[in-house]
């Protein structure tokens, strides 16, 4: 049970009432921000009965052994960084709205992936590339606690790989400010000196995604179980469902549906807390 500066142990009783015979007591991951709760029955039973019983309390139930994992993937848009980088260029060209509303659509799992990228990009064709530099200054803000989330799994011997169905020009930033060991993601392609509004194919869609983390956990020998996903978006459904532990972080309900846990009312500290760690071990500039 995660609920940062605000998990009481009143909620640590009603979790375990909620429990009932299942339970068998409980530790402090961090006073007062997490707490395992110790379970003797069914998972799908436990989180069934845990999940939205105490406002702004994110559960994730999962075993013990092995929670502190190995490989993590992360999309980038509305989960590494608060924003849509496609809808906040299409902003310099008058179109947000319109934009937006697709990618949400898209997002959703409303909208085939491909080709509403390939519309909302050919939207963007004649923008002046340098728009590019000046919206990643301007408008993208990092989600509170990835740097912390990626820079103390990296410490403690993970590989980081950031996947987006966005573009380079932000990932590839985005990776590097953040402490990712890579990124995959899109290429906007250009036309001199002007977005071509087109992208680079094949592009990174679901399945790119998904192949994505499979390839990063094969090349390491990191079995799928040591591996986490997180993500927003319907676009993530297929690696988060690939992953030991998929998580749908603010995520859309599609998305939120099919993963192993969702974390709603917390920051991406969230799954430090989860992973068994305490603030004092987090890596934090």
């Amino acid at each position: 049970m995660i609920a940062a500066d605000r998990l009481a142990r009143g909620d640590i009783s009603a979790a375990e009432d909620a429990l009932g015979g299942a339970a068998r007591g409980h530790e402090w991951v961090e006073e007062g921000s997490a707490c395992d709760l110790l379970l003797g029955g069914a998972v799908d039973a436990a989180r069934r009965a845990l999940e939205g019983l105490l406002p702004g309390v994110d559960v994730v139930v999962q075993p013990r052994e092995g929670r502190r994992k190995r490989l993590l993937v992360a999309d980038m848009d509305s989960t590494m960084i608060t924003v849509e980088c496609i809808d906040e260029l299409a902003d310099y060209a008058g179109l947000k709205a319109e934009v937006a509303a697709v990618t949400e659509r898209a997002m959703r799992g409303e909208l085939e992936f491909e080709a509403a990228l390939d519309a909302r990009v050919a939207l963007l064709r004649g923008l002046d590339a340098r728009v590019i530099d000046h919206c990643r200054a301007q408008r993208v803000k990092l989600t509170p606690g990835a740097e912390a989330l990626v820079r103390t799994m990296a410490e403690n011997g993970a590989y980081c790989l950031l996947v987006s169905g966005g573009f380079s020009r932000f990932a590839d930033a985005v990776a590097a400010e953040i402490g990712f060991d890579a990124a995959v993601s899109n290429e906007l392609l250009l036309d001199g000196g002007r977005l071509a509004g087109t992208v680079a194919k094949p592009i990174v869609d679901a399945e790119g995604k998904r192949r994505a983390l499979l390839d990063a956990a094969h090349a390491r020998q990191i079995p799928l179980d040591a591996a986490l996903a997180v993500g927003d978006g319907a676009n993530d459904i297929p690696m988060l469902k690939a992953a030991g532990l998929g998580i749908a972080y603010h995520a859309k309900p599609a998305t939120a549906a099919v993963a192993d846990a969702r974390i709603e009312a917390n920051d991406l500290t969230a799954l430090l807390f989860a992973q068994g760690y305490a603030r004092g071990e987090w890596v934090v500039e």
